[in-house]
């Protein structure tokens, strides 16, 4: 997912489906629990967000880290996000109301009504329209600063093309060439530390090692030791083993996943490493499933709204389904789309060719299967899967494939560093509750 995507989700996250949640919350006492260069993040945004995320977690049956973590993660966003906010303004990013209007657009067609059903819905569950379209604002003014600072300058060459496909066609047996995820305990040993400190830290990370293989979790013993990071069980994120230290690839490479290594030295002090997850070297891909779909399209405006184009695809679906017409037929008829003259028929088209809002709910189609109404910002289309097939890519088309896998990872990379540079050149203050 690009960074634009992202953020516009995120914005989208915050609609009228939480909105109960967050109107609660923001009637509790409030104080200020962080200052970043001199702007206050408050108790009730904290409580507020996460609040929302543990609707949003709850609905797609997804376990929640527990509060106080919670609580942690969700400061550190706001931080994070108040100093980029900070950073776009003082580098002269505007978003104007004529942007703010099409993303309001946007969200109000992914609930499938109008702007004034989205707002009459916001209203009932107590959600304020102008704090909308503030966090809208905010969040058009994050994709844009991120767009700035991060994809404009991803660069991928022919040269670096050439170099992923002969380490893709690599042997695969290379440790370094494959992708894991340990849970590091660490047993720190103090900066220039005496050769008896050294040994009575290497004695205690022996004791805990034993703990382990005698039965102890994991998990629960880094929380009560680890002077490491303790989020998620001390797990460092499943990654190419080559961005791991050597010495930590090495006492893992021939544990099955589960496992736990021997005592590992390090300048930090002593490790203790479990196996989460291994994966082998991705295959090259040089395959694609093709979709063979047809659409009708109906494009709204003042004399057709939203609601009265579903409704009127609906009846067409109907139609359809009780054998009084065919898709062809009212395709050609009603579509207003290029494809109609072909009775709606868009060809074999590869993954990624259609925007995510039609996509989306067009892969999920069985052969054969004709689609509830879908709401694009093109307008409302009915569609109808017709057939799937997988195809070989030609050279150009794997080098393409190759040149877009490298350019996502490597927004990822340079956005987490990006993150991290941002905070660090912030003050970033943090207060404790009131007594």
């Amino acid at each position: 997912m690009n960074f634009r995507v992202r953020a516009l989700a995120l914005a989208c996250s915050c609609s009228f489906l939480v909105a109960g949640a967050l109107a609660q919350t923001a009637r509790q006492a409030d104080y200020i629990v962080a200052v970043v260069n001199s702007e206050p993040i408050t108790n009730n945004e904290v409580r507020a967000e996460v609040a929302r995320l543990t609707q949003e977690l709850a609905r797609q049956n997804q376990a929640a880290p527990a509060p106080d973590e919670l609580r942690r993660q969700v400061l550190e966003r706001l931080i994070n996000e108040r100093a980029q906010l900070q950073m776009a303004r003082e580098t002269g990013i505007r978003v104007d109301d004529a942007a703010i209007d099409l993303a309001e657009q946007a969200i109000a067609r992914q609930n499938q009504v109008d702007v004034a059903g989205l707002r009459a819905r916001m209203a009932k569950d107590g959600v304020d329209a102008a704090r909308f379209r503030s966090q809208l604002r905010d969040q058009i003014l994050l994709s844009r600063l991120h767009e700035r600072e991060i994809e404009s300058r991803i660069r991928v060459s022919d040269t670096d093309v050439d170099h992923a496909l002969e380490e893709q066609q690599a042997n695969n047996t290379d440790p370094f060439a494959q992708e894991i995820n340990l849970a590091n305990l660490l047993v720190a040993v103090p900066e220039k530390a005496s050769a008896e400190q050294v040994k009575e830290r290497q004695q205690q990370a022996q004791q805990v090692l034993a703990r382990i293989r005698g039965g102890e979790d994991f998990a629960r013993l880094v929380q009560e030791v680890s002077a490491a990071d303790r989020s998620k069980g001390g797990e460092l994120g499943l990654r190419r083993a080559d961005r791991y230290p050597p010495s930590f690839v090495l006492a893992t490479q021939n544990l099955a996943v589960g496992q736990v290594s021997d005592i590992v030295r390090s300048g930090a002090g002593f490790h203790i490493l479990k196996v989460i997850e291994k994966r082998a070297p991705a295959a090259l891909t040089k395959t694609v499933v093709q979709t063979h779909a047809r659409h009708i399209l109906l494009r709204t405006d003042a004399q057709l709204t939203q609601a009265a184009a579903i409704a009127r695809l609906a009846e067409f679906k109907k139609r359809i389904q009780d054998g009084k017409a065919t898709f062809q037929e009212l395709a050609r008829q009603y579509s207003q789309d290029g494809s109609a003259t072909q009775g709606g028929d868009l060809g074999w088209a590869n993954p990624g060719m259609f925007v995510p809002e039609f996509e989306e709910p067009m892969t999920r189609l069985a052969e054969g299967q004709i689609s509830d109404p879908v709401v694009s910002r093109f307008g409302v289309h009915l569609i109808q899967m017709i057939e799937r097939r997988r195809v070989d890519l030609n050279p150009r088309e794997v080098r393409e494939l190759v040149r877009n896998q490298l350019r996502a990872t490597r927004a990822e990379e340079a956005y987490a560093t990006w993150v991290r540079d941002v905070r660090a050149r912030s003050f970033v203050e943090l207060r404790e509750p009131p007594q």
